[in-house]
């Protein structure tokens, strides 16, 4: 606990559950849309084992889909619950809201959102924190800017914690001239933010994320703590890939980092796979996308020789979790994978 006596837990932390939406809004993944169901039931049959899992459900259709697609997994209908709510898209790491203790007591944090300030579809998912509470209980609470301009908007894609008051950020999210969250705010603003709402009182800022990104630099495509001190970083060598650069100028701001306890971060590179493209567009394929439950870690997975690689780094850092690889080509063209379309309940201590 914090002085503030707010504190987001680290993803390893144990779960009471695990929320996802159904994927229904086929323009997410035009002309792929069939296999995209499949996917999810077998996140749901991987994640369900471990813990249970909370599925939103676009309305009665979706939810009979979604249904259907589990059961035939063999999945217990004990594991998991549906609810019916409308989305417009089924991203939940970014319009969920984010768990925190205050006072040891789990709530929700629910931050603005706005489509990543790029799409107008949002209003049903900008209503998400509302359907969580509802069904877990737990009260809300919604950080305003201090200027009075309404509230701060930010995605839990763009965040990752030690679960020790260390956060980690992209320059290119937060303060770059494309896709602008919160206009007007600079450095300061946002870790003044981490601090109060988060109880994160140091924050790590990385350079850019990775290519292909439309949410144009979240976090969780390219670095993720996996222990106290510890943080695996998206690492592409090849100088004639665009992630290099980018990756190698993440990789000399970590060497000069400190966390919140003052102690300095080891960094455990994991490979890119190769390039995954799509009509001409390349997508947001990384590693580093992987989603931490309890006892269990889903991996994407691209039909790639690094495939192996990544596995076996991630095992090697978590050894008390099963590893378990999901095929990700098809779901990376909604231009996200497995950490993107979960967010994580944190269990009340």
């Amino acid at each position: 606990m914090t002085a503030l006596g707010v504190r987001w837990p680290a993803e390893w932390e144990r779960h009471a559950a695990t929320w996802i939406a159904w994927p229904h809004h086929e323009p997410d993944w035009p002309g792929k849309f069939a296999p995209i169901p499949w996917v999810y039931a077998e996140i749901v049959r991987a994640l369900a084992a471990h813990e249970k899992v909370e599925i939103i459900c676009h309305d009665e259709a979706v939810r009979e889909n979604a249904r259907h697609c589990i059961s035939a997994h063999g999945v217990k209908p004990s594991r998991y619950r549906l609810h019916v709510a409308p989305t417009d898209r089924v991203w939940l790491r970014d319009s969920a809201p984010t768990v925190v203790f205050d006072g040891g007591a789990p709530a929700l944090v629910r931050w603005g959102f706005n489509a990543w300030a790029k799409y107008d579809n949002y209003s049903r998912d900008a209503l998400i924190g509302e359907v969580v509470a509802k069904v877990t209980g737990l009260p809300l609470r919604e950080p305003a800017r201090a200027d009075g301009q309404g509230r701060v908007v930010l995605e839990g894609g763009g965040i990752e914690t030690d679960g020790r008051g260390t956060v980690v950020v992209t320059e290119e999210w937060l303060l770059g001239d494309v896709q602008v969250r919160n206009p007007g705010f600079g450095r300061a603003d946002y870790e003044a933010i981490f601090a109060r709402e988060l109880g994160c009182p140091t924050t790590i800022w990385l350079g850019e994320g990775c290519v292909g990104d439309d949410t144009h630099g979240h976090v969780d495509d390219i670095a993720r703590f996996v222990a106290p001190g510890v943080l695996v970083l998206a690492h592409e060598p090849d100088p004639a890939d665009e992630n290099h650069r980018r990756s190698a100028d993440n990789l000399r701001r970590l060497k000069g980092a400190t966390d919140a306890a003052g102690g300095p971060i080891r960094v455990v590179t994991l490979p890119f796979p190769r390039a995954v493209e799509m009509e001409g567009q390349r997508l947001p394929a990384s590693y580093a996308n992987f989603y931490i439950a309890n006892g269990v870690v889903i991996v994407p997975t691209f039909n790639d020789a690094n495939d192996r690689v990544a596995l076996e780094t991630i095992a090697g850092l978590l050894p008390h979790h099963a590893v378990v690889g999901i095929h990700a080509v098809d779901l990376v063209w909604g231009f996200g994978t497995l950490h993107c379309l979960t967010q994580q309940q944190p269990a009340a201590i």
